[in-house]
This record gives structure tokens, C-alpha cells and sequence, in this order.
């Protein structure tokens, strides 16, 4: 793993509700990415350029008919291996 919290392969969830920040093209600004709890799998693991202690994470989420979708960027504190959502979330 590299010293990463996640490594490639491993099954991740969605802490929170995941919205489209404009950086995926072929979504609307604002489009639900991932609800609050999606399984997603991590496709490639890395860090923040000039912020090495900053990881971010390419997951692909499962939709409602368990379709993986495109890669989605996920800071570390947006994912959890707990199948359960946040609080409020």
C-alpha cells in the first residue's frame, strides 16, 4: 500500500453523500456521485502534488443496479470500510 490508508482493490464506502465539484466532465456541476454509504472500489491511490501527506483516492462506485461508475477523487476522511454512513449524512 505505500504507506496509503487504502490500497488498490480494497472495497471502500461513501461516508457522506458525494456531489459533483465540476471536476468530472460528463456529470452536471452538483450531481449525486455516490450516496451516503456506496460500496466503490479503489482503482489508484496517490497523494495531493506538493501536499504529500494529503491522499487522494480514485473509486469507482456502485450504482443502484450495482454498476460500477467512473472514478470518483475521494479524500481519505470521504471514505470508510464501515458499511454504515455518517451520522447525519
Amino acid at each position: 500500500m505505500d504507506g496509503a490508508s487504502y490500497g488498490l482493490g480494497e472495497i471502500v464506502f461513501a461516508r457522506e453523500a458525494l456531489y459533483n465539484d465540476g471536476s468530472l466532465p460528463d456529470a452536471p456541476d452538483g450531481a449525486l456521485l455516490a450516496a451516503a454509504g456506496a460500496r466503490g472500489v479503489v482503482v489508484k491511490a496517490g497523494h495531493v502534488e506538493g501536499q504529500p501527506g494529503l491522499e487522494i483516492f480514485a473509486v469507482r462506485f456502485e450504482d443502484a443496479d450495482q454498476v460500477l461508475g467512473p472514478p470518483v477523487g475521494c479524500f481519505v476522511h470521504e471514505l470508510t470500510q464501515d458499511c454504515e454512513p455518517a451520522v447525519g449524512a
